[in-house]
């Protein structure tokens, strides 16, 4: 049987490339132009399960994909770690020196910015999606122009790369996360990750106190974002992710919390991947 699996763009992009390493079975692409429309596709049904970006180890956490994940309900059930490589390909035959012009999304030109400012002749041109430049490129036969994409994107669209791994900063990885509407119940044994929410009264020290709950249950902060909430003008929710060794730890931090704090939710309980 084919899984359906929804994608933040098109085939050859980062998002599709997690899908090849972390799905061992046949799977089937919904290809998602937003964040929004990949949460619509896993909703409507279109989608059995989601791969998301949920943060990176330059830019940090990516805040909004929690707070979509946490309004409409849905479960983290996976993550995969993916090094974010940057290539500069176009068609066949094409050199550096025939280049012209180099389209991508705007991250990615940053992120490639001290090898771009080696050839000042070159223009860079924005786009809205680094797979979807690579694939404009070959559906054309454009010259002059190249992309930077992933290797994915290369061999999709039958690109030569004239650059490899042009970013800025090697160690450039993107945490992604594997979501569906219903949760995926692994054994209490295998699981040593989980994402949470809290919102916690508006008084000194209840931060604080959380923390401390954690730590004494030994559990390992691995991150711990605050996002205001709209409607109620200073309280903020708390996106926590945690590991731990031992579940039962994991366990008696939950039942403390659902007391400590006004709301608690537990967005996904998971294996931890963390190369």
């Amino acid at each position: 049987m084919t899984t359906k699996i929804a994608i933040q763009g098109i085939k050859g992009s980062f998002h599709h490339q997690v899908v090849k390493e972390y799905f061992s079975e046949n799977v089937e692409i919904d290809e998602c132009l937003s964040f929004e429309e990949l949460i619509d596709s896993l909703i409507a049904g279109k989608s059995d399960q989601a791969v998301m970006a949920i943060e990176n180890s330059i830019a940090g956490p990516i805040i909004p994909n929690y707070a979509l994940i946490d309004k409409n309900n849905l479960h983290i059930i996976g993550e995969h770690y993916l090094n974010i490589q940057q290539n500069l390909m176009a068609l066949k035959g094409q050199k550096i020196e025939d280049i012209r012009e180099v389209h991508s999304h705007p991250m990615a030109l940053l992120q490639c910015m001290d090898f771009l400012k080696q050839y000042p002749n070159i223009k860079l041109v924005e786009d809205k999606d680094t797979a979807e430049t690579a694939r404009r490129i070959q559906e054309n036969r454009l010259t002059g122009i190249a992309a930077i994409a992933s290797v994915t994107a290369s061999e999709m669209y039958d690109l030569d790369i004239i650059a490899s791994s042009i970013q800025t900063i090697k160690n450039n990885m993107t945490r992604f996360v594997i979501i569906k509407k219903q949760n995926s119940f692994l054994p209490e044994s295998e699981i040593n990750r989980a994402s949470v929410k809290f919102e916690l009264d508006h008084k000194r020290g209840s931060l604080a106190a959380v923390l401390n709950v954690m730590s004494d249950c030994k559990l390992n902060l691995t991150k711990i974002q605050s996002l205001p909430k709209i409607e109620t003008p200073w309280k903020y929710s708390f996106f926590v992710d945690v590991t731990f060794e031992k579940y039962e730890d994991f366990a008696k931090a939950k039942a403390l919390l659902n007391i400590m704090a006004e709301y608690f939710k537990v967005l996904g309980e998971y294996k931890n991947t963390r190369p």
